[in-house]
């Protein structure tokens, strides 16, 4: 199969299983936002943002999926034996650009933001940020209250000046200094200020300790080892032949899910567990972060809050735990940090 073909097999390939998987996940997210999370006082969609989302969200990932795949493809053909190091620059500087463009031009696609509005909270962000050296350059509300009443906060940018995203759910009268367009029951529903501030300074404590630049950096070296396993393995006709091409038929992109997906399952499966504990440990370290900045008890306010309002369920095993959730137990959390706090007095 010449080059152009392969690049034509593959976007078909890709367009065909994109589709098959919107339609067979399609039944069980309805069932989650209007069943599950419309049962429990979550879902704020109507069918028609539902539907409208997601065909937003099908297009959007095609679009950059496609031309994506079909580089890669290329790069495969005519990268010679050590095609694996320029594939690998290559999704390097991609996934550096996503994770830069994201938040400014396709973030805004399905969310609106807009500027916090000028008062304490925000002059109290802003000399946090002077304090930690944190470059920012934005700071917005995103109305994820016309999605969903969960609430979170987080910043972008990875070169320059950053921005701060504070989802509305998670401000007292969603930010807004004129609560007359509330409902009764919005109302006075959100965080305080000082457990704003204490749950900003979590998140930028995982910028001041460079929790992102090492998750980029250990990304990074997987898709090297990925590629590199990719490269002595993709020629193998039996990888092929076992997902039903027998006429001498290899597809790149084909082989590439295969060996990604079922020849590297235990090596996926170690450092799922691998970046869980890791995961963990960098929550801590950012709590106490936010703890030694003065915001132990606001910080402990404020998840006990947000564990509330979103029907977190209050104990796991412990086991259980350390294998399934990112984050530590909200238990956990607080006990951590008042073990931290004592140890400062």
């Amino acid at each position: 199969m010449n080059g152009k073909n392969e690049i034509v097999v593959s976007i078909v390939f890709l367009l065909l299983t994109n589709t098959i998987g919107v339609f067979k996940e399609m039944p069980f997210k309805i069932y989650s936002v209007f069943v599950l999370e419309a049962k429990h006082g979550f879902n704020k969609q109507t069918p028609g943002f539902f539907i409208k989302d997601q065909i937003k969200a099908f297009l959007v990932s095609n679009l950059i999926s496609i031309p994506i795949v079909s580089a890669i493809v290329y790069i495969v053909k005519i990268g010679g034996p050590y095609f694996f190091i320029y594939l690998w620059g290559f999704v390097g500087v991609v996934s550096l650009l996503l994770i830069t463009i994201y938040p400014v031009y396709i973030a805004p696609l399905f969310d609106k933001f807009r500027p916090l509005e000028d008062g304490p909270l925000r002059k109290s962000i802003e000399d946090l940020a002077a304090k930690l050296k944190f470059p920012l350059g934005q700071l917005f509300v995103v109305e994820g209250s016309k999605r969903s009443a969960h609430s979170n906060a987080y910043f972008t940018g990875l070169f320059g000046v950053k921005r701060i995203v504070l989802f509305d759910t998670l401000l007292m009268n969603k930010g807004l200094k004129d609560d007359s367009t509330l409902t009764e029951e919005e109302k006075g529903k959100g965080c305080s200020d000082a457990e704003v501030l204490a749950v900003l300074g979590h998140e930028l404590g995982h910028w001041k300790l460079g929790h992102v630049t090492k998750n980029i950096i250990i990304m990074q070296v997987q898709l090297f080892l990925i590629f590199v396993v990719f490269s002595y393995l993709f020629t193998l006709s039996p990888l092929y032949e076992a997902v039903g091409f027998h006429d001498g038929t290899m597809p790149i992109l084909v082989g590439f899910l295969v060996i990604v997906m079922y020849v590297l399952a235990p090596y996926n499966f170690v450092i799922s567990i691998a970046m869980t504990i890791l995961s963990r440990r960098f929550e801590y370290q950012a709590d106490e972060f936010a703890q030694k900045l003065g915001y132990a008890e606001d910080l402990g306010n404020s998840l006990i809050k947000l564990h509330i309002d979103n029907l977190g369920f209050p104990v796991y095993d412990e086991w259980y735990s350390a294998w399934n959730h990112s984050h530590p137990t909200l238990l956990q959390r607080l006990e951590r940090l008042k073990v931290e706090d004592k140890k400062e007095q």
